[in-house]
């Protein structure tokens, strides 16, 4: 298995990019190669300072980066240099089995649709957030920020793509699939939630159970809770307050230390053709080796061909 990773993404690259890489090998099988995206020399370096045997890694050399303000598609296309350009390339042509990231998300969404492209069937892809559970369990919210504007069609295949996720890569049996309402009752919310819930109340694609409210987000109701992307990306930065909150007011709670985001690493790109992991921009080293683990457990379980088998 080979698992690529942009070297030069994110706020703290190359130093946490390449120190996640040397730390997921210390946990990775050993055949398990890191291919390494960005300048060979910074790469290195780092490697030789840490005294680590570089035999487990391949680096592809470029020094070109797709900065985070910059614009995705036009920098995707005037850039084919760059680690993520040359990630998907490697991706798209099967030299590697999945491409990680922590740079420019807008460029990772253009990368995917542009090199590798969607699953046959699925209108738009997505990407999901993990939430605790008091319980001791996760749950999966999805979308959270792709797609912020969504039609019921889509939130219904959300519904799908969150199922299988939370099945084959946090094993989770036949997952209770909500949709995020403002009420339980079937004829509460928008006119984009009534049509999903239509759509979703008779599927036999997952185990839907009706309308799940902002209270359920952290109890052991569902599994998976569907929403557009702009109501699951609030959900998502409210979620990453709690934890802010709780460590400047210097609480130690063992609940609320499972809202760290470096501890889950990133989130898979669902419904594309390949295994794309995004990941936050302010990655350190920990998030970036997660990120990697997750990468690993993502091809481990062949998520991207199981979501292409049930769509096709």
């Amino acid at each position: 298995m080979k698992i690529g990773l942009d070297i030069l993404g994110g706020d703290f690259a190359p130093e946490a990019t390449v120190m996640g890489a040397i730390q997921a090998l210390e946990e990775l099988p050993p055949e398990v190669i890191l291919v390494l995206f960005g300048d060979k020399e910074a790469i290195q370096t780092i490697v030789d300072r840490e005294g680590v045997n570089s035999s487990r890694f391949e680096i592809v050399h470029t020094t070109e980066i797709i900065g985070m303000g910059e614009h995705p598609t036009k920098a995707f296309v005037k850039k084919p240099n760059s680690s993520i350009s040359l990630g998907f390339k490697a991706l798209k042509e099967g030299s590697i089995d999945a491409f990680a990231s922590t740079g420019n998300t807008g460029a990772m969404l253009v990368g995917s649709m542009y090199t590798i492209r969607a699953v046959s069937g699925v209108i738009r892809p997505c990407i999901t957030s993990i939430m605790p559970k008091v319980d001791g369990s996760v749950g999966i919210v999805l979308d959270v920020g792709i797609n912020a504007d969504c039609k019921p069609d889509v939130l219904y295949q959300f519904g799908m793509l969150g199922s299988l996720f939370a099945e084959h890569v946090y094993h989770i049996k036949n997952p209770r699939v909500g949709l995020m309402n403002i009420g339980e009752e079937e004829e509460k919310g928008n006119l984009l939630t009534q049509a999903a819930h239509v759509l979703m109340r008779d599927s036999k694609d997952f185990n839907f159970i009706g309308n799940v409210e902002g209270r359920d987000l952290f109890n052991s109701k569902a599994d998976v809770i569907v929403c557009d992307g702009f109501t699951g990306n609030v959900i998502l930065k409210q979620a990453e307050s709690f934890y802010t909150l709780i460590k400047q007011r210097g609480l130690a709670d063992a609940y609320f230390d499972r809202f760290n985001y470096e501890i889950y690493g990133g989130t898979p790109l669902l419904g594309v053709n390949a295994n794309v992991i995004i990941g936050h921009g302010i990655s350190n080293a920990k998030a970036i080796k997660n990120m990697i683990m997750l990468s690993h457990e993502v091809v481990g379980v062949g998520l991207s061909d199981k979501i292409k088998k049930a769509f096709n």
